[in-house]
């Protein structure tokens, strides 16, 4: 097992100072059950993983995506953070091979059940918390959901929000979207754009910015939140 927990080390690039831990970590409840001695199982540290997970992906996205709104940090977040999403990872880093499971786990294909692999996965993120603090566990949530939360991002959103808008709105509805500059205010040095995006007379989002461009991709962001534009989604 010490190879095992060297080569997950390994992966998440983060070396426990508490080795007991990830053992802890890896160990289902069906394992400590039939155990003659008490032995510590997953499900305290996933407890606490599942809330250190949510509050670094949350900070992440937070940071990196700037213009889009609540309500799209939201359902990215979602994504990453499902249960499917956890298992893609788990997966990912061999956690199933890992995992200390019970005679009947073991023989119902418990290394292969999303759940087990989500839950074991965010009780890993709870024992680097415990181990090393929040900082530690934000470097590996950049460091194995960096790429997941950046692909959620972009296939929902894109890179250039007008265009994402445009690409939608035209699959769906065959006409392009109305952009409205409503004030600028501020000094001359410092002046803010507000921008309004409309389509079919109906508003779809707003947003401002330094530049009437910027505020214009703040309002696209906001735009591709809106009920009429999501169900462009399903054509």
């Amino acid at each position: 097992m010490s190879d095992y927990i060297a080569g997950l080390e390994a992966a998440l690039d983060y070396r426990f100072g508490n080795a007991d831990l990830p053992l802890q970590a890896l160990t289902h409840k069906s394992f400590s059950n039939e155990q003659s001695d008490p032995t510590l199982h997953n499900e305290r540290l996933e407890f606490l993983g599942d809330a250190v997970l949510e509050l670094a992906v949350s900070e992440r996205i937070y940071r990196r995506y700037p213009d889009i709104p609540e309500g799209g940090l939201t359902r990215i977040r979602a994504e990453v953070v499902c249960e499917g999403g956890l298992a893609r990872i788990a997966r990912k880093l061999n956690l199933g091979n890992g995992l200390r499971l019970g005679k009947g786990e073991e023989k119902s294909g418990g290394r292969e059940k999303e759940s087990l692999l989500s839950d074991a996965l965010e009780a890993l993120l709870g024992a680097v918390y415990c181990d090393g603090g929040f900082d530690a566990a934000c470097a590996v949530v950049e460091r194995i959901f960096g790429k997941a939360i950046d692909v959620t991002a972009k296939s929902r959103y894109g890179t250039d929000y007008k265009t994402c808008l445009q690409e939608r709105l035209q699959a769906g509805y065959g006409r392009l979207p109305e952009y409205k500059l409503c004030k600028v205010s501020g000094p001359d040095h410092e002046r803010v754009f507000s921008m309004e995006v409309r389509f079919d007379g109906k508003l779809l989002g707003s947003g401002s910015g330094p530049s009437k461009k910027r505020a214009e991709q703040q309002a696209a962001a906001a735009a591709l939140d809106h009920a009429l534009v999501r169900k462009c989604e399903m054509f």
